[in-house]
């Protein structure tokens, strides 16, 4: 008797993303209000800087799974976060800071990364079926990384932020697609690595990058097989409040902000 091999399937569930949106959510919101709205002498900041650093590896990691396993336009998807990005630059530049410097929110560092992920994605691919010569995948790559190099200053995380989601991609794509041979599994295994060192390096903080390189870990896992083993969520979130949620929470802490800056 012939057995065939047993091959992953092209795409994986996504019940798990339902359980990462009210977790990131939650996460994001709670760092956001221990930083700028609630007191100092609540002594609230360790757990923002621990708790709430789940949220962004959460974020790029869902981005990342949705692009490159759910739609069919991943620049596409891209816009929608970057529209939500310009609706809440300026109650975000409203939040007090340390610095003056002018940088871009969280919303423009993912959709640069995913738009980042999915053109080095086709670019790959199309030099797999011959479509691109190496050299137009060399250029392409160089003036990837030269734009990643400006853009860096300017956005929310950085470097490394901007990073994250075209590593969790190549990542998720091998630890998907794997096979049963050793070879595969430790090129899979490397292939994870660079995410979790650039997660380390979005914070300096030891615990904020314990919580951090959790975070990750926890997805790659996802990624590895064991997103058939979440259950679906019993309350999904609404459409309208996933992408209202981020500007309107600036808006609204904002506005609270600065209604007591002017009160006293």
């Amino acid at each position: 008797m012939i057995t065939r091999p047993v091959t992953a399937p092209s795409r994986p569930a996504s019940t798990w993303t339902g359980w990462g949106q009210w977790l990131a959510l939650i996460t994001m919101t709670f760092d956001h209000l221990t930083r700028y709205v609630l007191p100092n002498d609540w002594q609230l900041e360790s757990a923002g800087s621990s708790f709430g650093r789940i949220a962004f590896p959460l974020f790029a990691a869902m981005v990342a799974w949705h692009g490159l396993f759910n739609t069919r336009n991943p620049l596409r998807y891209a816009r929608r976060i970057l529209v939500i990005g310009l609706i809440a630059q300026l109650p975000y530049m409203m939040m007090p800071r340390a610095s003056d410097a002018f940088i871009l929110n969280v919303c423009f560092t993912l959709s640069l990364g995913l738009s980042w992920g999915a053109m080095l994605n086709a670019l790959l691919e199309h030099h797999r079926r011959r479509d691109v010569g190496a050299l137009w995948l060399v250029l392409a790559t160089l003036a990837s990384l030269l734009a990643w190099q400006w853009l860096g200053d300017w956005v929310e995380y950085g470097h490394e932020g901007l990073l994250l989601i075209p590593l969790f991609m190549l990542a998720m794509h091998r630890l998907h697609h794997t096979g049963p041979a050793m070879p595969q599994r430790l090129t899979a295994v490397a292939c994870a690595i660079p995410a979790l060192v650039a997660t380390g390096l979005l914070n300096s903080r030891p615990i904020a990058k314990s919580f951090a390189i959790a975070t990750s870990l926890a997805v790659l896992g996802l990624a590895a097989g064991a997103h058939r083993l979440t259950p679906a969520v019993p309350f999904a979130m609404p459409r309208w409040l996933w992408l209202a949620w981020y500007p309107g929470h600036f808006a609204l802490m904002a506005l609270w902000v600065w209604g007591l800056a002017l009160w006293e």
